[in-house]
């Protein structure tokens, strides 16, 4: 109910605005020398007026029925549709999936939350790289805010969403650096351009317009033109070591399907309520949506 009255009143609000310009420009035909003496700075200062309470009046908006629907209770994801109890086999059965999937538009997109030392957060889409037992990699400017934040803080978590299907993958584990000659082979596998984009970006810092950036790009274009891009020191790659790793698929009634794999704490023998042993020293269990 309330819904509608905000809509009515939003409506009845543009009708009586759209019945003043009526008049006012009614007035200005009837009146040629008050049309006159608005000047055209004054009109593009109402305009931008007007311009401006309009859009503020569309900034409170209510998104209470925005809803899509998931997949049915007969589409559910049950434990025993588990290719593997080992969770990262099961992250490359969604992952290659999710390939395959037209409408996914890049499947190796993930975002990444990471913190200060004192908690505040920070997150950004970034593409996963590889990823095996020992983890999940991709690479970034070390001096970025994420480089800073992992320093001090090295953890961790990705959010693989793959809308199309439904299904989101979340993991969260320690992060450390990769080695130096690891970072080094990708960096030349990369496109040249990319590789004097990653010289050219100090990642996170001020600069004072895009064109001091094409500047740069074209200075060293010309300086490496016939030679290899050597790597930036502040460049290179991470791994996520996960210790958790939960599958999500969405459910029109909202009882979404996610089971959870996680390690056990060190000293940690016995099954908590409702896990089950999994492979490879992990255990999983089903969780509320």
């Amino acid at each position: 109910m309330c819904c509608y009255v905000s809509v009515s009143l939003t409506i009845m609000r543009r009708i009586l605005i759209a019945n003043l310009l009526l008049r006012q420009s009614s007035l200005f035909l009837r009146n040629p020398r008050y049309h006159a003496s608005l000047t055209a700075g004054h009109r593009r200062v109402c305009a931008r007026n007007f311009c401006r309470k309009s859009s503020s009046e569309d900034t409170n908006m209510d998104l209470s029925n925005m809803r899509k629907k998931y997949k049915g209770d007969e589409d559910c994801f049950e434990e025993s549709q588990l290719v593997s109890l080992d969770p990262i086999t099961q992250f490359g059965n969604w992952f290659d999936q999710a390939t395959k999937c037209p409408e996914v538009g890049e499947a190796n997109a993930m975002c990444i939350a990471t913190a200060t030392k004192d908690g505040r957060p920070s997150a950004r889409m970034v593409l996963l790289k590889g990823y095996s037992n020992e983890g999940f990699r991709f690479f970034s400017n070390y001096e970025s805010r994420k480089g800073s934040e992992l320093e001090s803080n090295p953890h961790a978590c990705l959010v693989f969403y793959w809308e199309p299907l439904n299904r989101q993958i979340r993991i969260e584990g320690n992060v450390e650096r990769i080695p130096f000659q690891s970072s080094c082979d990708y960096f030349h596998s990369r496109p040249k351009s990319s590789q004097i984009g990653a010289v050219v970006s100090r990642q996170s810092t001020p600069v004072p317009n895009r064109d001091y950036l094409r500047q740069k790009n074209a200075e060293l274009e010309e300086k490496y033109k016939d030679t290899d891009v050597p790597m930036p020191d502040y460049w290179g790659g991470y791994i996520v070591k996960p210790s958790l790793i939960e599958f999500w698929q969405g459910q029109t009634n909202r009882l979404h399907d996610r089971i959870v794999f996680t390690r056990p704490k060190d000293g940690e023998t016995e099954l908590g309520e409702f896990q089950h042993a999994a492979e490879g020293g992990w255990v999983y269990q089903r969780q509320s949506p």
